[in-house]
């Protein structure tokens, strides 16, 4: 529950930003009249992602338990992908996301046209109901607990909700460059025990090689090999009689880190790899666009009586990372 609601929070944190912007833009052009063509669209991108996760939930249950592997593996792989994806995308355009949103804007009307906002509410939001849809559904079924997992995305994404409001009236400071920073890096946690997941259900399914299959080094008594003996393809480690695997330390750990308490040997190398690659590339990212303290200077006085640190700020415009 704690692992989703984090989740909510930031995807919905994110998502309500980039309405909050468009919503803002639109009152101070004076066209409050298009808000509701912006609001459709909003809408449709909600109503794509609840759609996209019962058909994930509820169609999975006609197939064969190989076939639910192959689906489940696979949409874990596209979560992955597309988490890992929005975070590098979101370090490189926050610092010019509002401006190209107000650009949107802009070109929709002086299209004219009906769709034009529509299709910006849309696929503002669009992007962040499918792969927070995708991640949710993806950790629902490894942990198995699908209420209190999604329980805790729904109080994320409330709370959200409500963070976005509040920063937009004002009535909140939140220094979100920290907030996205952090988050982002939990996600990236997060993603490498959903990519471990993925390369379990393959497993199972026999896409991937491993301890369901032929390929599966045995020991003495015949069982599937555990240590460095199982390597490649079998077992890395089996402390099942430590951690029950339906305990709350097992649910915890697969949370927060992606531990379980089984784990094949393709799964700890996949979730050694991208935590090493990814998490990398992130911090050094993060580090070339961190802010650098500047000498404090007296601002200049132009004719107008506003100053030069006035005069360059966006009216009304919301503080991105």
């Amino acid at each position: 529950m704690f692992a989703t609601f984090l989740i909510g929070i930031r995807e919905g944190l994110e998502a309500a930003l980039v309405v909050g912007i468009l919503v803002a833009y639109v009152t101070q052009l004076g066209r409050r009249d298009i808000l509701p063509r912006l609001w459709v669209g909003v809408a449709a991108a909600v109503a794509l992602a609840v759609a996209l996760g019962a058909i994930f939930t509820f169609g999975a249950y006609a197939l064969t338990f190989e076939a639910q592997e192959i689906i489940g593996g696979t949409l874990s792989l596209v979560a992955v992908a597309m988490v890992t994806w929005m975070i590098f995308w979101m370090q490189a355009k926050a610092h010019t996301m509002a401006s190209d949103l107000r650009t949107g804007v802009d070109r929709a009307i002086a299209t004219g046209g009906l769709w034009g906002i529509v299709i910006l509410g849309f696929v503002s939001v669009a992007r962040e109901g499918i792969e927070t849809t995708l991640l949710l559904w993806s950790m629902v079924q490894s942990f198995g607990d699908a209420p209190a997992a999604l329980l805790g995305a729904l109080l994320g994404l409330l709370t959200a909700v409500l963070l976005g409001w509040l920063l937009a009236r004002g009535m909140l400071r939140l220094n979100l460059r920290v907030f996205f920073t952090w988050t982002s890096a939990f996600l990236i946690i997060v993603a490498a025990g959903v990519l471990a997941y993925a390369i379990h259900d393959l497993q199972e399914a026999g896409v991937l090689p491993g301890p369901f299959t032929a390929l599966a080094p045995v020991d003495a008594t015949g069982a599937v090999a555990v240590g460095w003996a199982a390597f490649p393809f079998g077992w890395a480690f089996d402390l099942s009689a430590v951690i029950a695997p339906g305990s709350a330390l097992a649910a915890v750990l697969q949370a927060t880190i992606g531990f379980m308490p089984q784990m094949t040997w393709l799964q700890v190398i996949a979730w050694a790899l991208y935590l090493t690659i990814v998490g990398t590339i992130f911090v050094r990212r993060a580090r070339r666009s961190a802010p650098r303290p500047q000498a404090a200077t007296t601002p200049s006085t132009f004719p107008s009586g506003t100053t030069s640190d006035s005069r360059n700020k966006e009216p009304h415009a919301l503080p991105l990372p």
